[in-house]
């Protein structure tokens, strides 16, 4: 069984919700594979993976609505605060 290993580096502007698939699927493609199983890790403590169809620009723009109504970016709500203003919502402002 043949394996690969890879960093991907996907540059980002801050929150937001980034398409990788064109990165993933040309990486995969370079490999020459035909089936197996792709692991992706995010090297960040408050990044993560969403998997969707993609089929409907609304989507995004419905997650975004939901992400925002969940955790909502207020200093007043979270104790976590050191990391700055880059980082999760609980970094938003100071309490």
């Amino acid at each position: 069984m043949k394996q690969s290993a890879h960093l991907l580096v996907i540059p980002t502007s801050g929150k937001g919700l980034y398409e990788i698939t064109d990165t993933v699927s040309r990486w995969v493609r370079e490999q020459g594979l035909r089936g197996g199983l792709l692991t992706l890790f995010v090297q960040h403590t408050s990044a993560s993976l969403t998997v969707q169809e993609n089929a409907d620009p609304d989507v995004v723009a419905d997650l975004e609505t939901f992400f925002a109504r969940l955790v909502p970016e207020s200093g007043q709500l979270y104790r976590h605060t050191v990391e700055g203003a880059d980082d999760m919502p609980a970094t938003s402002a100071p309490p």
